[in-house]
């Protein structure tokens, strides 16, 4: 897998009084899938939210294939060391929520941001949004609006319009925590051959089977900090840490 294309560095964030991420150290390798697991509150998703800056980080590093995308509070270069434009033209993320325009049809939702951002012709990204629709299996809803698609079709709309800007990194927030149980495994799937193209992935999830199957890694968060890490059958199987078997034992049983 080589050099890491994403990697943290004593990433601290707070939101007040409240000091959410506590020290986070994460590599993510190319071609990586890592999976980061915990209870609610845990950081998760605010550790997401730091790596494409929806959310700075006030301490620590993050290099994004080798460029360092933030400084720390000590640099004196202030807003102007967050380099928006680079990140967000590498980093995808789709949300627990399926945020799509609801005025415009799924065609329409992922072409969007490629014409406006990237600069492509309607033409050019039209094409690219089919080719997108149809590899997550929606070739027969492109003039659909969102409220004519199930929650499972809406967020595979939502993963082809994040991966319509061509990112190097996807960032996968709970994405199928909003979903009926029957409704997952379509969503999973298409996380499942993104990562078996060798597509660099970070997963918030609870889908336990998903990160024994798909994760190179799994991460362990509690009380914003990374409690262990591992490969999954070591983490899932044999947890070193009693916070981690006792979190498993909850959510294994269930």
């Amino acid at each position: 897998m080589g050099e890491a294309m994403l990697k943290l560095d004593g990433v601290h964030k707070r939101f007040g009084a409240l000091e959410v991420l506590r020290g986070i150290d994460l590599e993510v390798a190319h071609g990586e899938v890592v999976c980061v697991l915990g209870p609610s509150g845990s950081g998760k998703s605010t550790l997401l939210r730091c790596v494409n800056l929806l959310e700075p980080p006030e301490q620590g590093e993050i290099f994004l294939e080798g460029k360092d995308i933030c400084k720390g509070p000590d640099s004196g270069t202030g807003e102007q060391s967050w380099r928006l434009d680079f990140v967000r033209q590498r980093v995808g993320i789709v949300f627990q929520q399926f945020n799509l325009f609801p005025h415009k049809t799924a065609l329409q939702n992922v072409t969007m941001a490629p014409e406006r951002v990237l600069g492509r012709s309607s033409g050019e990204a039209r094409a690219k949004a089919t080719q997108l629709l149809e590899r997550v299996g929606l070739a027969d809803k492109l003039n659909e609006y969102p409220e004519r698609l199930s929650g499972g079709q809406q967020q595979r709309v939502a993963i082809a319009r994040a991966l319509a800007m061509d990112p190097h990194v996807m960032l996968f927030d709970e994405v199928t925590s909003a979903l009926d149980p029957e409704l997952v495994k379509e969503v999973l799937d298409v996380l499942r051959e993104l990562a078996a193209e060798g597509m660099t992935m970070l997963v918030v999830t609870h889908e336990m089977g998903f990160a024994r199957d798909v994760g190179d890694k799994v991460v362990f968060m509690d009380g914003g900090v990374i409690v262990e890490q591992g490969k999954p059958a070591e983490v899932l199987d044999n947890p070193r840490e009693e916070r981690t078997r006792r979190f498993l034992g909850l959510v294994l049983d269930r």
